[in-house]
């Protein structure tokens, strides 16, 4: 029998019996179960890769067969890309329209129309941007000689029977197309008519008008538009269009 500590004598009880602190044997033992844990994990993954490649290496035909099919599938993607940007190249370079296909257009569509003409012109970042909230501009673009284009489109059912397109039309551009969007060339374009007052504003305001006359050469040519427009200004950067 253990002896027994000796009673206070003030209270009569014995003093609590004091623990043994623990020592540095179970936080070992943790240690090497982890490390001995992770040392099976290491031979384990490492037997299933060798069983793995001693089985690649008797089915090699496998492995043959996938990259095989891994290089036609790639072969396949690269030559369907290169397909469709030479055709959308053809595409663009040939791109022409009537005026009465154009007449014929939703408005919306009209807006696409024009902006794939000056995608055609070489502005590879031609968008069309028209809706609700465009502050007058329904396409953008930036010609191969750095200079900022923004257009308002007025497209007209009847064509020249539609209503003309006047001087209000030109205030809102004249309004957004530079202090808002940053334009070095602002246009107006319709398929219709253009009355006098709003052509003299434009001119006033350096604004450019795109009548239905100049849109029919335009359309159905090969010549950029600003070629066919007056004061236009000059190139921003030197090209190899310049």
């Amino acid at each position: 029998m253990s002896a027994r500590a000796p009673r206070n004598r003030a209270t009569g009880r014995r003093p609590p019996a004091r623990r043994r602190p623990r020592g540095p044997g179970r936080r070992r033992q943790h240690a090497e179960d982890r490390l001995i844990g992770l040392l099976i994990a290491a031979v384990l993954g490492v037997g299933l890769v060798v069983v793995v490649v001693n089985w690649l290496l008797a089915h090699w035909w496998i492995l043959a067969v996938v990259a095989v099919l891994a290089v036609s599938a790639g072969g396949a993607w690269l030559y369907q890309k290169q397909q469709r940007a030479r055709w959308e190249a053809v595409r663009a370079h040939g791109l022409r329209y009537g005026l009465a296909q154009l007449d014929a257009l939703h408005h919306a569509r009209f807006e696409d129309a024009v902006r794939d003409l000056m995608h055609r012109d070489g502005c590879r970042d031609a968008v069309r941007v028209g809706g609700g909230g465009d502050l007058g501009a329904d396409v953008k673009a930036t010609d191969p000689y750095g200079r900022r284009w923004v257009i308002q489109c007025k497209h007209r059912r009847d064509g020249l029977g539609g209503s003309a397109v006047g001087t209000p039309d030109l205030q809102v551009l004249n309004g957004t197309a530079r202090q808002v969007h940053g334009a070095d060339v602002a246009v107006i374009v319709t398929n219709g008519r253009v009355t006098a007052p709003a052509v003299a504003f434009a001119e006033q305001q350096r604004l450019h008008v795109v009548d239905r006359h100049i849109l029919g050469a335009w359309a159905s040519g090969s010549r950029p538009l600003w070629e066919l427009l007056r004061a236009v200004p000059p190139p921003r950067r030197p090209t190899t269009l310049s």
